[in-house]
């Protein structure tokens, strides 16, 4: 009975990394295969999968659509491809008159190659951008003035406002509004009390209440595999102390962690219907995590977010507001990736940065399990990944393959079947390499 819940998550882990994948290849092969066609290349085969077919259809336009066995990627075969990663096959070729050729993606003209082929990464950007401004859009931007949708469930020591209050003024400080700059200045101007003077209008009267500390330690999100995710903290779960010291802000505990050193920290955490405090013992991890100013820089941490003692209530935002967002936040991932690959290389920060498949599949149930917005969220995330690591300049990957096709349109000719074969090779075991690389630290990285 004990393997249960264990077969549950596994199975929960599994079915999440497979849905986020099947989702990101099938957006990145319907790119080639859209662009494709309306360029007039023929696809012969769209699969979602690898290995034995187990369902298939042929459309009007003589594609065979089919879903295979492994759902672990996917491919669109074009008309004189050799295999799935596109490869001539000079047999087929062969055997097309003119007008034929001109429907493959070699006899194709130079411009719709390209196009067809940088069509994948830039729609796995594309989902990005919509899946964020579609979160954008249903969470909203945080009312001016703060008002108070709901308090959070906070333990009975905590002084609690009221649904509609208008928040005026914390603690003496007044509240800055919708200016980000102004809030850190904000946040280090409030008193450092468990009990704050609220000054809010509530039922149309301005009138002083006691509140409490803006900022509890009060878990809003874990990070996958973390230390606080490992040993089953929740979302809701408030930080009442830390090796016997009473704690009330999630600044006092963000202290004891970064200077903790690594060492095992006693916690007791009160959580909703648990009826007495529960003790969790667990020790900070090292990350390295983006700097404002650039670069990286190495933190003690237990994986875990933040936020106001309250729920704040939103308004609606544009969808012109909301593709802007989704834009901003796709490139914050694209540059924090490419900048965190140069450290790695460069040793700047740990290779154990560097996830493979074990670690993606693990991270993909663990956001699944904090419920659908995390886990839209980390598909959105992953896409923009997957994107960018096409693009990289490798023979096999779609970058490789624009290199090809730059180098053609300065050379005025294609690389020769010998070189690409040779490129193709070395190229594929590059990937090879990475992807044992990466698996190795999903098994051995802490």
């Amino acid at each position: 009975m004990d393997l249960l819940p264990q077969f549950g998550s596994i199975f929960q882990t599994l079915v999440a990394f497979v849905v986020a994948l099947s989702i990101i290849v099938a957006i990145h092969e319907y790119g080639h295969y859209i662009i494709g066609r309306l360029s007039g290349i023929k696809a012969e085969v769209f699969s979602l999968g690898f290995g034995p077919v187990l369902y298939s259809r042929v459309d009007r336009h003589g594609t065979r659509w089919q879903l295979a066995a492994l759902p672990f990627g996917g491919y669109v075969k074009f008309l004189g491809d050799s295999d799935a990663a596109s490869g001539r096959s000079a047999e087929a070729m062969t055997d097309l008159d003119e007008s034929d050729r001109r429907k493959t993606m070699h006899g194709a003209p130079l411009w719709a190659r390209t196009a067809t082929v940088a069509a994948g990464p830039v729609f796995n950007f594309i989902l990005s951008i919509i899946v964020f401004a579609g979160l954008f859009m249903v969470r909203g931007d945080v009312a001016d003035p703060l008002t108070v949708d709901e308090m959070r469930p906070l333990p009975p020591s905590y002084a609690m406002l009221e649904p509609g209050d208008q928040v005026l003024e914390i603690g003496g400080v007044p509240f800055p509004g919708a200016e980000d700059e102004a809030f850190a200045d904000f946040d280090e101007a409030v008193p450092l009390e468990r009990t704050l003077d609220y000054r809010v209008i509530r039922g149309g009267e301005t009138r002083t209440v006691a509140g409490p500390y803006p900022y509890p330690p009060l878990i809003t999100q874990l990070a996958p595999n973390s230390a606080a995710y490992d040993i089953g903290m929740k979302p809701g779960d408030v930080i009442l102390a830390v090796d016997g010291d009473d704690i009330f802000a999630f600044a006092q505990l963000k202290d004891r962690v970064e200077g903790s050193e690594g060492a095992a920290l006693a916690l007791k955490v009160w959580r909703e219907g648990a009826g007495e405090p529960l003790d969790f013992a667990l020790a900070p991890r090292r990350v390295d995590e983006p700097d404002p100013e650039g670069g990286f820089r190495t933190e003690w941490r237990i994986g875990i977010a933040g936020g106001m003692a309250f729920e704040p209530a939103t308004e609606g935002v544009g969808p012109l507001t909301a593709v802007g967002n989704g834009v901003q936040q796709t490139w914050r991932i694209a540059e924090s990736s490419i900048s965190g690959l140069w450290h790695m290389i460069t040793g700047a920060i740990s290779t154990c940065n560097m996830t493979g498949p074990i670690g993606i599949a693990q991270t993909s149930g663990a956001m699944a399990s904090q419920g659908a917005v995390s886990f839209i969220w980390f598909v959105a995330a992953l896409s923009t990944a997957v994107g960018l690591l096409n693009l990289f300049p490798i023979p096999v990957l779609d970058g490789g393959h624009l290199v090809f096709f730059g180098y053609e349109a300065v050379a005025g000719k294609p690389p020769s079947d010998f070189a690409l074969r040779m490129l193709m090779g070395a190229g594929l075991m590059l990937i090879l390499s990475v992807m044992v690389f990466a698996l190795t630290n999903d098994v051995l990285c802490p």
